[in-house]
């Protein structure tokens, strides 16, 4: 007899439950492969990310500057080496602007480094110079000097303070209502000589002074001066920089502003000359194709007279080498058009040129001269092409002629090269 197997509901339930289980775990696998498979993906993406990202910085090369030079003490070595600091003025100054323009021109990385410091402008600049540490070359005015050789009575300023260069004029600003008619219109009058230490705050001073006309002296900074002229609270405001300057060139048509004349005389022969401001230069300002006379002063490009054999002595020495070396370039846009005016042959009354300078122009007028028996030579040499008739020339045909030697040499060179 065949015994009879009794299956009771736990037994029932188990191939039930086995089932389930088996179902579950395949379930899981399933999830596990569906998470792994975009993980997988995201990681090989985000390996490739990174050796793109690497290619691409390999690819790139860092400024030379920012590279290491070994330890601490070896780095501050490098970093002040070769560094000379210019002053230059207020931010929004033409001086500020040639400090910038030495820096950017003469910058040769750790062989010269040309660190511009603002400062208040060219009246303290030459106290700078004399007194703040680091401070290797200034850009100043040949009035400020005379004010602190006879006035300050600085002791031994012509042996301490030498220049490189003059630098051109700084033309002396007089902005008023147009009731203002003349410059003895503001006699009792509030004006405002910018602050304390800027090329007005001396120059300008000095200039009323020689015209005899007692103002009430205030030292606002430009901005301030020009929002209390035009409410009323300032009869002027006074600024001497060099032309053209967008502080004056943005103030809008019909403003009520214009400039106040200065008629040059001969109480400013010494140290002055005569300027003008165009209405080419400031259209707002001055009617169309008229100008307005001012006074203009003489900037120069001062350095403190370093004994040789001195550190300091050595880095300006380089900064002056490179500085005529590079001249051309400051000719070049888009450097401040008044570079052009400069006339590095040019002295500075009552000032001494620096040893180096003298020396780098003496070398420089020994090429111009090299140059020019150069050119002569190559000129007989075009009149004799020309025949025996060009040695008949007058001298306006000559002139023209050398013209067209010029250009035929221009474009021999350039087929030679």
């Amino acid at each position: 007899m065949t015994p009879t197997t009794v299956v009771t509901p736990q037994a029932r339930a188990r191939p039930a439950a086995s089932r389930l289980r088996t179902t579950w775990l395949v379930a899981r696998a399933v999830g596990v492969v569906r998470l792994v498979i975009p993980l997988l993906a995201y990681t090989l993406c985000l390996g490739s990310l990174e050796l793109g990202l690497l290619a691409t910085a390999q690819a790139q090369t860092v400024p030379k500057s920012l590279e290491g030079g070994g330890t601490d003490a070896a780095m501050r070595v490098r970093k002040n080496h070769w560094t000379v600091s210019v002053v230059g003025g207020q931010l929004s100054g033409t001086y500020m602007t040639f400090a910038n323009e030495l820096a950017h021109v003469l910058d040769d990385g750790d062989n010269l480094r040309v660190i511009p410091i603002v400062t208040y402008g060219a009246a303290s600049n030459l106290d700078d110079l004399l007194y703040l540490r680091q401070v290797d070359v200034a850009v100043t005015q040949s009035d400020v000097f005379e004010y602190f050789l006879t006035q300050r009575k600085i002791p031994d300023l012509e042996r301490k303070v030498n220049y490189i260069v003059r630098l051109p004029v700084s033309e002396m600003h007089v902005l008023a209502n147009t009731d203002i008619k003349k410059i003895e219109d503001l006699r009792g009058k509030k004006v405002s000589f910018g602050p304390a230490g800027s090329a007005s705050s001396l120059t300008g001073a000095i200039v009323f002074q020689r015209l005899g006309v007692q103002v009430e002296q205030v030292l606002y900074d430009n901005p301030t001066a020009l929002q209390k002229l035009k409410t009323g609270e300032l009869a002027a405001l006074v600024r001497v920089i060099g032309k053209p300057i967008d502080f004056f060139s943005k103030i809008p048509a019909n403003s009520g502003l214009h400039f106040v004349p200065i008629p040059f005389s001969k109480i400013f022969a010494d140290y002055y000359a005569l300027g003008e401001l165009t209405s080419r230069e400031y259209p707002t300002l001055v009617p169309d194709g008229q100008s307005v006379d001012t006074i203009a002063v003489p900037a120069v490009l001062a350095v403190y007279n370093w004994s040789k054999g001195n550190d300091r002595y050595r880095r300006v020495a380089r900064f002056v080498e490179a500085l005529f070396t590079k001249w051309n370039r400051f000719l070049e846009p888009p450097r401040h058009p008044k570079w052009r005016d400069v006339n590095l042959a040019a002295t500075v009354p009552g000032w001494t040129r620096w040893s180096v300078a003298d020396e780098m122009l003496r070398r420089l007028r020994q090429k111009e001269t090299a140059d020019a028996a150069v050119t002569a030579k190559e000129f007989a040499a075009f009149l004799k092409s020309k025949g025996s008739a060009a040695a008949n020339l007058a001298p306006e045909q000559r002139a023209a002629l050398f013209r067209e030697f010029l250009l035929w040499r221009e474009m021999r060179g350039t087929i030679q090269r």
